[in-house]
C-alpha cells in the first residue's frame, strides 16, 4: 500500500536535527528544512518502475484504492478537493483560489508515478511576469494588479493511455470545382498507435492548466510515486475510474483518430463527411501527479490565472486588453492601410 502523503507528514517530514518543518526543494532535488537549513537528497525508489502500466482488464475488477486520506480540503468556491502536504497547508484552493475547508477523507486510487517539481516558485513568478510583461494592448496598470497575486504550487492529477486502434473509415473526396466538380466516396482501412495520450484525471484541471504542461510532457521524467516529493505543495489525488477517464479521453482521441484518417488520405481534394468504426484493444494505463505552478490575480474585479509549467516554465494565462489601446492600434492600421492605397493610386498615374 502506496504511504499516505498525510501520515508521511506527520511523521518523516520532520527535520532529524531540529524537529522543524521540511519542504521539497525543485533546485536541488531535496528535502530542505526551513529552520536549520539541513538538506537531504530525495533518492527516488526503484527508478525502474516509474514507466510500468497497468493493462486494462474487463474480467479483473479494479482494487488498487489507496487509504482513506484523512487531512483533505475542499474548495467553498469551485469544489476542488487537494492535500496539503507539510508546510503547504494554506486556506486557499489552488485550483481558484477560494476559501477551503477541511473534510473527512475519501477513498482515492493510489498515484503510479510523477514529475517531481522541476522549477522553484521564484523561477515560476519570473516567467508569469514576462508572460503578463509581454501582453500586447494590456492596461497601463496590468503589472500592478499581476504583482498582488497569489502563487499556489500544485500536483495535479492525469492519465497516461496506450491502445491500438483497428480502423474502418469512409469519407467523401470533393475535387474540381463548377462544372468540373467531382464528389466521390472513398473507404478504407488503418492500423494506429496511440502511446502515453495524456488525460486530464479531474474535471478542475481546466485547458488553461491542461495547455501549460501538456505539450512537451515527457513519460521518460516520470519517477515512481514517492511522498517527500509533495512537501510543500499541494496535490489533488486520482478519484476516476479507468472507465470514466477513458471517457474523458473520447473527444480527443475521436479528434486524432479523425486527424489520422486525413493523413491517411493521399489526395488533392477537399475530405469531408468522414465516418469510422474502430476496434480498441491492448489499453494499457497510469495514473499519474504532474506539476503546475497557478498564480492568481484579480484585475478590474475580475478574478484571472497565469499557469506555470514545474516541468520546463513555459506560461499561460488570462489576461485583460486596453479598449483605448485596441482603438488606437485599429486607427493606425487603418491609416496605414489608406497610405497603402494612396500610394498605389498615385503609382499608377499616368
Amino acid at each position: 500500500m502506496t504511504q499516505s502523503p498525510s501520515t508521511f507528514a506527520q511523521i518523516d517530514l520532520l527535520c532529524p536535527t531540529c524537529a522543524g518543518q521540511r519542504h521539497y526543494s525543485p533546485e536541488t532535488v531535496s528535502l530542505d528544512c526551513g529552520s536549520c537549513g539541513r538538506s537531504e537528497p530525495i533518492i527516488p525508489p526503484d527508478d525502474h518502475n516509474a514507466g510500468a502500466e497497468y493493462a486494462l482488464d474487463d474480467d479483473v475488477p479494479q482494487v488498487e484504492l489507496s487509504q482513506d486520506e484523512p487531512e483533505v480540503h475542499q474548495c467553498r468556491t469551485c469544489g476542488g478537493e487537494v492535500i496539503f502536504t507539510g508546510a503547504a497547508l494554506s486556506d486557499h484552493c489552488p485550483y481558484c483560489d477560494g476559501a477551503v475547508v477541511l473534510k473527512p477523507g475519501d477513498p482515492s486510487f493510489a498515484t503510479m508515478a510523477l514529475i517531481p517539481f522541476q522549477v522553484a516558485e521564484a523561477k515560476a513568478l519570473e516567467a508569469a511576469r514576462r508572460w503578463i510583461a509581454g501582453r500586447w494592448a494590456a492596461p497601463d496598470d496590468l503589472a500592478a494588479a499581476f504583482e498582488k497575486g497569489r502563487m499556489s504550487g500544485l500536483y495535479a492529477p492525469f492519465w497516461t493511455f496506450d491502445s491500438r486502434e483497428a480502423v474502418q473509415y469512409w469519407a467523401r473526396v470533393t475535387t474540381g470545382s463548377g462544372d468540373r466538380r467531382r464528389t466521390r466516396r472513398i473507404s478504407g482501412n488503418m492500423n494506429i498507435f496511440f502511446n502515453d495520450l495524456l488525460v486530464p484525471a479531474s474535471a478542475h484541471v481546466t485547458p488553461l492548466i491542461r495547455d501549460g504542461i501538456l505539450h512537451y510532457f515527457n513519460p521518460n521524467a516520470l519517477v515512481p510515486y514517492a511522498a517527500p516529493y509533495l512537501a510543500g505543495f499541494a496535490a489533488e489525488r486520482h478519484h476516476q475510474t479507468v472507465a470514466e477517464g477513458l471517457a474523458a479521453n473520447a473527444d480527443d482521441k475521436a479528434l486524432l483518430i479523425r486527424n489520422r484518417i486525413r493523413g491517411h488520405i493521399r489526395t488533392s481534394g477537399r475530405i469531408s463527411n468522414i465516418g469510422y468504426k474502430t476496434d480498441t484493444t491492448g489499453i494499457h494505463y497510469r495514473r499519474i501527479l504532474l506539476p503546475v505552478w497557478i498564480l492568481h490575480y484579480r484585475y478590474g474585479g475580475r478574478a484571472k490565472k497565469v499557469v506555470v509549467s514545474g516541468i520546463d516554465g513555459r506560461a499561460f494565462g488570462e489576461r485583460p486588453f486596453s479598449f483605448w489601446k485596441l482603438a488606437g492600434y485599429s486607427a493606425l492600421l487603418s491609416a496605414a492601410a489608406l497610405a497603402v492605397g494612396v500610394l498605389y493610386g498615385l503609382a499608377g498615374m499616368p
